[in-house]
């Protein structure tokens, strides 16, 4: 494992959100999805596993005040969050086992990258082998005219 290795991965449809913090806790549980509800809006559940930052009565009375609730996977049923469980082995496979991080602002511009690349330009055979989220570039054909 990393030095820097704890990472909290919280998917919401179509983002994906990995905090890099050498100790997570539910306040940055709440503040991650706080940015993700202003963003996509308050979801019906929260799906997690049971660790600790997401069982926290803070996190379970934030998420009943913003009007969510919650489903945790039943212990030792990865299946059940099969989206995050997979984004996991992932991550695992391609970045967190090829890398040593000297320090918390390395891992997080790290990972922050591999993120960039997994989400819109890696393919993905669920799709065909296509980019989920391609990136797209419009180009302008020409400078706005001010009149």
């Amino acid at each position: 494992m990393p030095p820097f290795g704890s990472t909290l991965c919280m998917r919401l449809p179509g983002s994906g959100t990995i905090k890099v913090k050498p100790k997570l806790n539910s306040g940055d549980v709440i503040e991650a999805l706080s940015d993700l509800f202003i963003l996509h809006g308050v979801p019906a559940y929260i799906r997690s596993d049971n660790g600790p930052e997401f069982i926290a009565k803070a996190v379970q009375d934030w998420i009943a005040a913003v009007g969510a609730k919650t489903a945790y996977i039943q212990p030792g049923s990865p299946w059940e969050n099969g989206y995050c469980e997979s984004f996991n082995a992932w991550f695992r496979g391609e970045l967190l086992n090829g890398e040593v991080f000297y320090n918390l602002r390395e891992a997080q511009i790290l990972i922050e990258q591999w993120r960039k690349h997994y989400n819109p330009k890696r393919p993905h055979s669920a799709l065909g082998h296509r980019p989920p989220a391609p990136e797209t570039v419009v180009p302008m054909d020409q400078r706005p005219v001010m009149h």
